[in-house]
């Protein structure tokens, strides 16, 4: 009796089983309950429920910078910013290059550097749309 007991008490945990899924090159997926090469195992656990602890302090709680502190930082951000945006230009102008100077015949070095040329193009916007919001 005991052991019949026992059983039905772990017969919820024998029901449980992993779940893996893979996707292939062509896209198809594929799920198993016993691992699968390239596989990842799924979580299919509910998210646990969590609840606001209220001893935690809010934004009205945190200290508040004075105006030379935060002064100082803004200033370390642009020089950072700057930085940044100059090794970038750098590359962009070295990359840019490259392309002028790459055989018209090699179209995939072309598409190679078309994409460096993009990324460092891109890189450059982002710096310089940053640096214009600071005040």
């Amino acid at each position: 009796m005991k052991f019949a007991c026992l059983l039905l008490c772990l017969l919820p945990f024998a029901a449980q089983a992993d779940i893996y899924k893979a996707v292939d090159a062509d896209g198809h997926v594929t799920y198993s309950s016993t691992p699968i090469k390239g596989g990842k195992r799924l979580n299919l656990l509910p998210p646990a429920e969590t609840t606001r602890d209220r001893s935690r302090g809010t934004a009205q709680d945190f200290p508040k910078v004075n105006g030379e502190t935060q002064k100082e930082r803004d200033g370390a951000r642009r020089k950072i910013l700057e930085d940044e945006l100059k090794a970038e230009e750098g590359l962009l102008s070295t990359a840019r290059q490259d392309l002028k100077s790459a055989n018209p015949k090699d179209q995939e070095k072309i598409n190679t550097l078309n994409s460096q040329v993009e990324l460092h193009q891109g890189n450059v916007d982002a710096l310089k749309a940053e640096i214009s919001k600071l005040k």
